[in-house]
């Protein structure tokens, strides 16, 4: 009898999780794709592995049995994939919340000693990223980590970035040499996709009671800079480290007592850990060392009470 890998992943996650949605959501596939390689790996075995009902799912007492095999099954096939790997890379890095430009701080570390080569990509979001990861499509995926990761992934946080408000010459506050996040209250937030996909800015803007939004494609900041020109009202919030386009009519402010900070975290699989994850995570550290990336004072910095 011959296996399809798919399947039995499916399977195990959606044992794991007693729950298709999440398990879809973990695997970076639709809810109804989970269930359709469940139902096939049933028909290929002859048994009935998982109940479903209207309180969800639970396992068969065939599915006990198959699952610690399983798991098994998926541990040896990554083995076996993970010995095919050049030992010299390159690390598949994933990296997520492009307006924020993660590639700065990978840039910034590549100079390290030791650090591995990267063959950087670019995921959706931090599901996404998850799902690449637990799939072994990546091996390892850089952005803001927002608790809780699915099972068998885990992050280290690498960096608190300073966030700076950016305005138009025609914004009340575009002469201001600094600003209180509270000031921002009564100005329209731009943000590159809508404000329930974007975690850290929904906090802040909770936090700091900033109720206005503007939601749009994220088209590039060249185009969010230029509209920003256009709006009175309007704002964006970006690392204090992003390089700007050559625009007149822009301002950026940092932003104090206190300073928001944006967190940045490597993530990874943890069963079996890529080839290459020390040495980049050692890079990493050294970087953050020298560049004094994680200092925090919680007297004058803001992070999302989640971090």
């Amino acid at each position: 009898m011959d296996l399809d890998l798919a399947t039995v992943r499916a399977f195990v996650r959606t044992a794991e999780e007693l729950h298709f949605g999440r398990a879809a959501a973990a695997l970076g596939l639709s809810q109804q794709a989970v269930s359709k390689r469940v139902a096939r790996l049933e028909s290929t075995l002859g048994v009935r592995l998982l109940e479903r009902d209207h309180h969800g799912v639970r396992l068969t007492a065939d599915g006990r049995r198959f699952l610690p095999g399983a798991r098994e099954t998926l541990a040896a096939a990554e083995r076996a994939i993970t010995g095919l790997v050049d030992a010299h890379g390159p690390l598949r890095i994933d990296v997520w919340g492009h307006q924020y430009d993660p590639l700065r701080t990978l840039a910034q570390v590549a100079t390290a000693p030791d650090a591995p080569a990267l063959q950087p990509g670019h995921g959706r979001d931090l599901p996404a990223v998850a799902g690449a990861l637990l799939r072994g499509d990546i091996d390892a995926g850089f952005g803001r980590v927002h608790p809780p990761l699915p099972a068998g992934l885990t992050h280290r946080l690498i960096r608190l970035e300073p966030v700076d408000v950016v305005l138009g010459d025609d914004h009340p506050f575009a002469g201001a040499t600094a600003l209180r996040p509270d000031q921002l209250r009564g100005s329209v937030l731009y943000t590159p996709a809508t404000l329930d996909r974007l975690d850290f800015l929904t906090r802040f803007s909770e936090h700091f009671g900033i109720s206005e939004h503007r939601a749009g494609p994220n088209l590039g900041l060249a185009l969010l800079l230029s509209t920003l020109r256009t709006d009175p009202r309007g704002i964006a919030l970006l690392p204090a480290d992003v390089e700007f386009p050559d625009l007149t009519g822009i301002h950026t402010v940092p932003l104090v007592d206190p300073t928001p900070l944006y967190a940045w975290s490597l993530i990874w699989r943890t069963r079996p850990e890529p080839p290459l994850l020390e040495p980049l995570l050692t890079a990493l550290v050294y970087t953050a060392g020298q560049r004094r990336w994680l200092e925090f004072d919680p007297a004058g910095d803001w992070l999302p009470t989640i971090e």
